[in-house]
């Protein structure tokens, strides 16, 4: 860790952080190509995560299922864990096997590897664009400069960082505030007691890289609730 002095603002769920998270969602470009949207779903899974692992296991289907009338999602599933474990899965078109994945792995102990994440979505996306990265964590343990350095570089190749903060580790908020904002994307804290809001954050950023702006209005238009406020700001 290489910034001692850390800023007092954190990622929270309040109303304001979360405007400002659906906010970002409408204002980043619009994916361009046709086909099914492409979006890298990142977690890590050491030791601490084990009980939000099995949460998101649980909640990831309405990713697909906003999406579903769009013309559908491409999802990749990225973790690491244990002793320099890096995995990334195939590219899946449906719940039940993202699901299937994703119950199939166990959380171990390890330090962080979010460089090894976005240097992953870098390389990805040269080879066939992704339209984001949702990243679902609670601590930082590299270089903050070095990650900001690849944030930027997705930044540069139209490819914002979505990140969702687990905890109160200032650290890890402070790394993943640097993250969103080079990149373009945003950062949300959520908890336990948010899971709601969650499942519509995910749902927004889905559906955004399935069908752009355009999408989202829709998606509000039919279930409003915190995805409503998307379009608020947008006719702002």
């Amino acid at each position: 860790m290489t910034k001692d002095k850390i800023p007092e603002k954190k990622c929270d769920n309040s109303g304001a952080e979360v405007g400002a998270f659906l906010d970002k969602v409408a204002r980043t470009p619009a994916p361009g190509g046709e086909g099914r949207g492409r979006l890298i779903f990142a977690m890590d899974a050491t030791a601490s995560r084990g009980p939000t692992w099995d949460h998101a296991a649980r909640i990831q289907g309405k990713m697909f299922q906003a999406t579903r009338d769009l013309g559908g999602l491409e999802l990749q599933l990225v973790f690491y864990r244990g002793f320099g474990e890096f995995m990334a899965g195939k590219w899946v078109r449906d719940s039940a096997a993202l699901t299937r994945l994703m119950t199939s792995v166990f959380c171990l102990a390890g330090e962080t590897q979010i460089g090894k994440v976005l240097q992953h979505a870098v390389n990805e996306t040269k080879t066939k664009p992704i339209g984001a990265l949702i990243f679902v964590g609670d601590a930082m343990e590299e270089d903050v400069d070095k990650l900001g350095r690849l944030a930027g570089e997705l930044g540069m190749l139209g490819v914002p960082v979505f990140l969702f903060h687990e905890g109160e580790n200032p650290v890890a908020g402070f790394a993943f505030r640097q993250i969103a904002r080079l990149s373009g994307g945003a950062c949300v804290k959520f908890d336990s007691q948010s899971a709601g809001v969650l499942k519509d954050l995910l749902a927004a950023v889905a559906v955004f890289v399935a069908g752009g702006r355009k999408a989202l209005e829709d998606l509000a238009g039919r279930k409003g609730g915190e995805i409503l406020k998307l379009t608020h700001q947008m006719k702002r």
